[in-house]
């Protein structure tokens, strides 16, 4: 359900929008615990239910919600909780996170049937039966004319459903599960969907994949409105490059709302994957003169943790050269080595990157920043213009789209030694196989850019703008910077 918008996709912004006003609106821990108790009356208002069995239920997952994007954890469900319990740590504390970042609101959960290949009505029962044919297990016969497909023999692989001429066989899946390209995700007992915490690496192919809204992710919004204005410190916005076509108007506009909203400065993390190409590039030279067969980027989060937790034969091919966002947080703290970093990008796994930083202090997402905009009625389109500290170059700036990375890395390779690359344009469980199959028996490709996200950082989970866009966007803003081969 990608750039659709849909009710999930307005009751999940409008609690984030209501949060972020709340913090810029309530002082004392009073107004706080009395706002959370209210919220989900404001959110869902009236007396009857518009999108579950009850009102009552609608507000209690808006309940739980409001927690998550305040940095609370979910409550108990066997336990009587307050909504607003511990909240002193959310409102008090310097920086409040406590894993996992991805959950599930258990009672939001819709208990999906499991996976199952079935035959409609739809069926021609025709000669070639191609179904028949391509069943690896004899599962499928005919009957009366029509295909049946035995549910004890049937393993689910699907190859009927992708050759029947009529899209007469359907294949029923559960969504989140279908989407975890990991296996991080199956039921419990009581038949609702858990995330395994050890195997999850934050994609946040789930979150966007389920149709009930009932798997949320957990904010550091409250702790960084929070910095920006109950400390003396300078609160530094970090901004990906793949913020470029989220929000309405110029560059300059959006970075003036960035400070109008309260932070002290904005740079862009584009001038940190300059760096990152320079490194890379050098440390492709060195590993193809070593001999290597090939190496893979290393700046998405959400693929540098699958491959140490589910490709450990494609360790040894990573860079180990880190994340633009690493470079831009380490800039800031040797400038300025009292202030607060934070990031501000599409994805949910830099999070999870960030607690392994020490150089960076919080993360938001676009669509939790846009919900700061909201709440503090900022219109970035009509913003007061103002400028990036740093400028960045076009390899830099071209991050965010698919092809991005190894083409910053071959621009600087070119000449000096052979660069074949490829994408890999979304982590999957196909493409985790393949990358599988060329740690051990290798490839044609010797530099081999994975993105978890299809398209690219533009379509991460935290995104707010339709990719297309987005990208035409990037494309135009690349164009005009300068090439980091001849800067100085």
């Amino acid at each position: 359900m990608r750039g659709i918008y849909t009710p999930v996709t307005d009751i999940r912004r409008k609690v984030f929008t209501e949060v972020a006003r709340m913090s810029y609106e309530s002082n004392e821990m009073a107004d706080y615990a009395k706002e959370i108790r209210d919220l989900p009356f404001k959110i869902m208002p009236g007396e009857d239910s518009s999108l579950r069995s009850s009102i009552f239920l609608e507000r209690a997952i808006v309940s739980e919600r409001i927690r998550l994007a305040m940095g609370l954890s979910l409550r108990p469900v066997t336990e009587s909780v307050s909504a607003t319990e511990d909240l002193e740590h959310s409102v008090i504390a310097d920086k409040y996170y406590e894993p996992p970042l991805i959950n599930v609101i258990k009672f939001a959960c819709n208990k999906c049937p499991e996976k199952i290949i079935k035959v409609t009505s739809m069926c021609q029962g025709c000669l070639a039966h191609p179904c028949q044919e391509v069943c690896p297990k004899k599962a499928i016969s005919f009957r009366n004319g029509r295909s049946h497909i035995d549910q004890d023999l049937c393993i689910k692989c699907g190859r009927c459903h992708d050759v029947c001429p009529y899209s007469a066989i359907i294949k029923n899946v559960i969504p989140c599960e279908d989407s975890c390209p990991v296996g991080a995700i199956t039921k419990d007992q009581a038949g609702k969907e858990h995330i395994d915490p050890e195997k999850c690496i934050s994609c946040g192919k789930c979150l966007k994949s389920c149709p009930f809204g009932a798997i949320v992710e957990r904010s550091q919004m409250v702790d960084v409105l929070k910095a920006m204005h109950e400390t003396d410190k300078q609160v530094i916005a970090m901004v990906a490059p793949a913020i470029i076509g989220q929000f309405g108007g110029t560059v300059n506009n959006l970075v003036g709302a960035l400070k109008a909203a309260g932070f002290d400065d904005v740079i862009e993390v584009a001038v940190g994957a300059d760096i990152t190409t320079k490194n890379e590039a050098a440390e492709f030279i060195e590993r193809m003169e070593e001999g290597k067969k090939f190496m893979t980027t290393s700046c998405c989060p959400a693929y540098y943790r699958a491959a140490q937790l589910h490709i450990p034969e494609i360790k040894e091919y990573v860079s180990s050269t880190k994340t633009p966002m690493y470079y831009t947080a380490e800039l800031v703290k040797k400038e300025h080595p009292q202030s607060v970093a934070v990031f501000v990008g599409p994805c949910f796994a830099k999070r999870v990157e960030a607690e392994t930083d020490p150089n960076v202090d919080y993360v938001l997402t676009f669509e939790e920043m846009n919900a700061i905009f909201s709440g503090a009625n900022i219109n970035v389109a009509t913003a007061e213009p103002a400028e990036f500290t740093t400028v960045s170059c076009a390899q830099g700036r071209g991050f965010p789209l698919t092809g991005g990375v190894a083409g910053a890395v071959a621009s600087l390779v070119e000449g000096k030694v052979d660069i074949r690359p490829e994408k890999i344009d979304g982590l999957s469980t196909e493409n985790i196989k393949l990358l599988k199959r060329y740690a051990t028996k290798g490839c044609e490709c010797n530099m081999i850019e994975v993105m978890s996200c299809p398209g690219g950082c533009i379509a991460g989970p935290g995104c707010i703008a339709m990719p297309n866009k987005a990208t035409i966007q990037v494309k135009n803003y690349t164009a005009q910077g300068e090439d980091l081969k001849t800067k100085a």
